[in-house]
């Protein structure tokens, strides 16, 4: 038995971090494009790129790229529309899988997750025969690679799981984590932005190992309790534990990037009583409603935005739609748009509707049946008629979307 694998660490983190995601999962599933250059666009239709494969990166592709502009830097790059439905299976599946090794597991987004090792560590022989099953586990489960850091901290086991991508595995022993990360840029570790690195530079502080010269107190009067964790991440003594839990939304909220200039307002009313429906549907499957909605229009001038209020509470779309309807005819004159958004805000469970008419009584049924057809047969097998052509207005996956109970359906935007 070697020293790393009779000593137990006093905390251990691992962070998996799928490589290249949803465009190792098309690669998987076409095996004619396996080790080609592969762009992931929202739908064939799709500009942007949502996600690329390594061998599409080494010409300098790069998400958020447009599409034309990738296909000049290389033109045998293949274009795969997003499927979201898949990408959500899959991922359920990797992290269903990992509790095989932990049953303490943070889901920290669709293609990564926070395994706290701390209590299972005798049962395996050291850090490195962790990420070794780790990734072991992945592939049998999904045929996919993915990159695994551990330390003894969850953000020094992030920085570490970036260092060795693709297919990587790093171990930062917590005793060497504060001089590993001395040379670093602050803005290498996660949750440390532009405007954080700018107010850090203003002391002095641009790489990891400068933190100490400045108290603690400094970032805390200006940032509050992330002041506080900044000033220790950096030392790579990052206190944050890791979250079981997934937490009440806030918001919850779809928005579309259109056509640009779209100027015809029938267009613009599909994009919005798509995305009325989709809050609505969203809100039921969870048994949320609300009172207040967020609803905005980008256009050339900026965004034209308003909250307004049902008057009640609301998890029926064609309420919400109509909300939409009367923001256009208040606050729109014709000018070209290029995204809406609508958010329910401060959703709640268990409001009672307001359920006194006869019409609300078969809104809610009907609502209730079009839910039922659509969780069996597909999103928006039943929709109001001028949603049944949408198929130019693909799904994307959200975000904030994590594995868990319900439809793999239940957060796509």
């Amino acid at each position: 038995m070697t020293s790393e694998q009779a000593e137990q660490w006093p905390r251990m983190i691992a962070l998996v971090d799928m490589d290249c995601f949803f465009a190792q999962i098309e690669q998987l599933d076409n095996p004619q494009w396996k080790n080609k250059p592969v762009a992931v666009t929202n739908g064939q239709l799709g500009s942007t790129i949502i996600t690329s494969s390594y061998q599409a990166r080494a010409f300098g592709i790069h998400t958020g790229m447009r599409l034309k502009q990738a296909r000049q830097l290389c033109p045998a790059l293949i274009q795969a529309p997003s499927r979201p439905q898949r990408y959500a299976q899959v991922s359920r599946q990797i992290m269903s899988s990992l509790l095989a090794i932990t049953p303490d597991i943070e889901v920290y987004s669709v293609d990564e997750a926070f395994l706290d090792l701390s209590r299972c560590q005798q049962l395996y022989f050291g850090a490195s025969d962790i990420g070794q099953r780790i990734k072991r586990r992945v592939f049998s489960v999904s045929g996919l690679r993915c990159s695994v850091g551990i330390s003894g901290d969850r953000t020094t086991a992030k920085f570490a799981a970036k260092k060795d991508k693709p297919d990587g595995m790093r171990v930062i022993h917590p005793a060497l984590a504060e001089q590993t990360l001395a040379p670093e840029l602050v803005t290498a570790l996660s949750g440390i932005n532009k405007g954080i690195a700018s107010f850090l530079a203003r002391y002095g502080i641009i790489c990891c190992g400068d933190m100490k010269r400045v108290p603690m107190s400094v970032l805390a009067k200006r940032f509050g309790h992330l002041g506080r964790r900044i000033w220790l991440m950096a030392q790579g003594k990052d206190p944050e534990p890791l979250s079981y839990n997934v937490k009440p939304p806030k918001t919850i909220g779809h928005g579309k990037v259109m056509p640009p200039q779209t100027r015809d307002k029938n267009v613009v009313l599909i994009y919005f009583q798509h995305m009325s429906e989709k809050v609505a549907a969203r809100m039921r499957c969870f048994h949320y409603q609300a009172e207040c909605f967020f609803i905005a229009a980008k256009t050339d001038q900026g965004w034209l935005k308003t909250k307004t209020h049902a008057g009640f509470y609301t998890d029926d779309g064609r309420v919400i739609y109509q909300l939409c309807q009367q923001f256009l005819q208040l606050y729109w004159s014709g000018q070209g748009v290029w995204q809406v958004q609508v958010t329910a805000l401060a959703p709640q469970q268990g409001k009672q509707l307001d359920l006194f008419t006869e019409d609300n009584q078969q809104r809610q049924q009907v609502n209730t049946a079009m839910d039922n057809v659509n969780h069996r047969y597909g999103e928006f097998t039943l929709a109001p008629a001028r949603l049944l052509d949408k198929s130019a207005m693909p799904n994307v996956i959200a975000p904030a979307w994590k594995p868990g109970p319900g439809s793999p359906r239940d957060y796509f935007l």
